[in-house]
């Protein structure tokens, strides 16, 4: 039977009698009839029993990588619910040809086209932290998800934003030089490079011409003035200004590696500090800025959307992942800034939802959370607590951190914090558990915060291992007292990808009481753009 239509469907009954068991074996293309009478060939002759076993022995091999030791069963479900949230994006879009190797259907050109892609993702969430996830874990599929951006450049002009299976017009932002950059920089990129910085140069600096949100909207009114106008009739502009900023930034560091020319390096070096152009000082937040360089007035920094995407200026003024120091100060120095970071949680959850005509779904999640104006159900704030090691205050990081994972992640019908987001919202509860975030994707450090277990091992693709020790650990006893880095004493508020790539032995001496010391010193806060490379 075949049936043509936008929507089409089908339901088999099959007439069976009481007790009596029917195993149906269903196979499915986006490429022909014969191709999908191929992929069935996957189940190899496996019986019903067969098959499931060969299921559950997948899945073990692949949430088997993180091994975490608990005595609470409840947290141990949360984290690898977490963990298997965390693998389920973005989607396999290929299929394997006559000869074995892989193919796929482009939803971007409608042919058929040898090589991988993947579909149902959305950069402006899993840029954050889902990606560098599969960079650190599982960096031979991170090598064939490069392959499919390549490849999705290669049929459509410009890299997807959020792919849906093809471009769709959907959020904020240029992130693919997020998730770009930082394979490539990381050594996951076997795939052209040149040819991918190629597609982050055309992304940059122009606009899908029926997608708004693929490349970038108003990056006229962005590469001439230094960001996008409140007043030129585009929406969330100081949202996209903040991300075409980080963008640039990430283009900065691939090109730099690569060895491009220097005036092409000093664009993009420069552009990477025009969050600056969207601060201000007056209120010490990120702020809509009309055409004439006049600030937006009258300002409502409790607004949901209109100059931000999906959050207000109290979430999205910390988007300057690359040059946290520089923005610390813009603010005044680190005691005013991490006042400033106080301030979300003291503040009451106000909002005004006027943007929207109503209360959206993350607006409501952030009062029942009651963690004042602190919005985790959404993406551009969950970063946030971990720049307080920036400021110098670890410690309510380490405090904060807790609170939310022991709040916001049970396992119970009510117990996630908002939408699933492509796995963006669980790799951070993953991340956060195991004790380090990427704060910065694009850099090679991860920052600082406080293991979530008494002992977790982590098995890279390259045989070594991560192995944290926190005997001591509790809710109660969630500060570190002292950290020792394969039986060496440690300092640093983050790790750095390369020194974990080698295997890493990491001991934990948590504590009950914060400590405000700990020996770290200033050299040995996380990376700053404006420290490492401005000057």
């Amino acid at each position: 039977m075949e049936l043509k239509a936008n929507h089409a469907g089908a339901a088999i009954g099959f007439s069976t009698r009481k007790g009596e068991q029917v195993h149906a074996r269903v196979a499915s293309s986006f490429i022909s009839w014969e191709q999908a009478e191929r992929n069935l060939k996957e189940l190899d002759g496996k019986n019903f029993e067969q098959t499931k076993e060969a299921a559950r022995a997948a899945w073990n091999n692949t949430l088997g990588r993180i091994r975490v030791e608990s005595d609470d069963a409840e947290r141990m479900r949360t984290f690898y619910s977490c963990f298997y949230r965390s693998v389920l994006f973005p989607r396999m879009f290929f299929e394997y040809g006559e000869d074995g190797k892989p193919i796929h259907y482009s939803p971007y050109n409608g042919e058929v086209k040898p090589g991988y892609m993947f579909t149902d993702t959305g950069f402006w969430d899993t840029f954050r932290c889902l990606f560098p996830f599969v960079n650190l874990v599982y960096p031979s599929m991170g090598e064939k998800m490069q392959e499919g951006l390549l490849n999705a450049y290669l049929e459509s002009g410009f890299f997807p934003e959020w792919a849906s299976p093809g471009h769709r017009g959907c959020m904020v932002g240029n992130n693919s030089a997020s998730v770009v950059a930082d394979a490539f920089l990381k050594g996951i990129t076997k795939a052209d490079a040149e040819k991918m910085y190629e597609g982050l140069l055309k992304g940059a600096n122009s606009v899908h011409p029926r997608i708004s949100s693929t490349g970038r909207y108003g990056w006229q009114y962005y590469n001439e003035l230094g960001y996008v106008p409140y007043d030129a009739g585009i929406n969330e502009n100081v949202a996209r200004t903040l991300e075409y900023a980080y963008d640039d930034w990430c283009i900065y560091q691939m090109g730099k590696k690569l060895g491009r020319p220097s005036d092409e390096l000093e664009v993009y070096k420069k552009r990477c500090q025009n969050y600056r152009n969207v601060f201000d000082p007056e209120s010490g937040l990120m702020r809509g800025r009309n055409k004439d360089g006049k600030f937006q007035s009258p300002f409502n920094p409790f607004k949901w959307g209109d100059a931000f995407t999906e959050g207000n200026s109290w979430h999205y003024t910390w988007s300057v992942f690359h040059d946290v120091e520089g923005l610390i100060g813009l603010m005044g120095g680190k005691e005013k800034f991490a006042a400033m970071l106080d301030s979300v949680f003291a503040l009451p959850p106000v909002f005004d939802d006027s943007y929207y005509g109503g209360v959206i779904h993350e607006i409501r999640e952030m009062e029942i959370m009651n963690m004042g104006n602190y919005a985790h159900g959404n993406q551009p704030i969950q970063h946030m607590i971990y720049l307080y090691n920036y400021a110098g205050q670890p410690w309510k990081a380490q405090y904060w951190l807790r609170e939310v994972m022991n709040r916001l992640y049970m396992p119970t019908p009510d117990g996630y914090c908002g939408d699933e987001d492509n796995g963006q919202t669980s790799a951070w509860y993953v991340f956060t558990a195991l004790g380090f975030y990427p704060v910065c994707p694009g850099s090679d450090q991860y920052v600082l915060g406080a293991p979530y277990f008494s002992k977790a091992t982590l098995t890279l693709e390259n045989g070594k291992k991560i192995e944290i020790s926190a005997p001591k650990n509790s809710d109660k006893n969630r500060y570190i007292r002292n950290l020792t880095y394969n039986g060496k004493s440690y300092t640093k508020n983050y790790f750095t990808y390369s020194d974990l790539l080698k295997g890493a032995r990491l001991v934990y001496d948590m504590d009950s009481q914060p400590a405000t010391n700990r020996g770290v010193k200033e050299s040995d806060f996380p990376y700053s753009f404006s420290r490492d490379e401005a000057k």
